[in-house]
């Protein structure tokens, strides 16, 4: 997420959320721990104030960039696995990429229990492959 500091998602405007990842800010860049490529784009989502974005697809250009570079896999991780990541997966299938599944890089909200567990199994049935980041180096 990338969002501005009044996003539609924050308790604040009425949203379910709490503040966080707004633009800019430690919250929203990745862990010092993880390095960035230099070559690396970046694609913010949820950028926009009075709209809900859960899926790195929604209202950026992510998929241009994949298919301008050829890409047909994609080895999907991050923060929410209930929501964003869900959301991510089910989108990346619907386009027709090759998915695979984090499942070690992954972290749910669990807003009601086993939220997480739920939606793995669901991004598997929509054919996502479960691996784990050491298989993937």
């Amino acid at each position: 997420d990338w969002h501005p500091p009044n996003h539609c998602s924050f308790h604040e405007q009425g949203g379910p959320w709490p503040i966080h990842c707004v633009a800019g800010s430690t919250g929203a860049l990745p862990p010092p721990s993880f390095p960035i490529p230099e070559m690396a784009t970046i694609i913010h989502k949820a950028t926009l104030p009075d709209k809900e974005a859960y899926s790195a697809f929604q209202d950026t250009p992510l998929c241009e960039y994949l298919q301008a570079a050829g890409i047909g896999r994609l080895f999907i991780g991050g923060l929410a696995t209930d929501y964003c990541i869900l959301n991510t997966v089910r989108d990346a299938r619907v386009l027709g990429y090759h998915v695979c599944l984090l499942t070690d890089a992954i972290q749910a909200v669990n807003v009601a229990w086993e939220d997480g567990r739920k939606a793995e199994e669901a991004m598997i049935r929509l054919g996502a492959i479960p691996t784990r980041l050491e298989y993937c180096v």
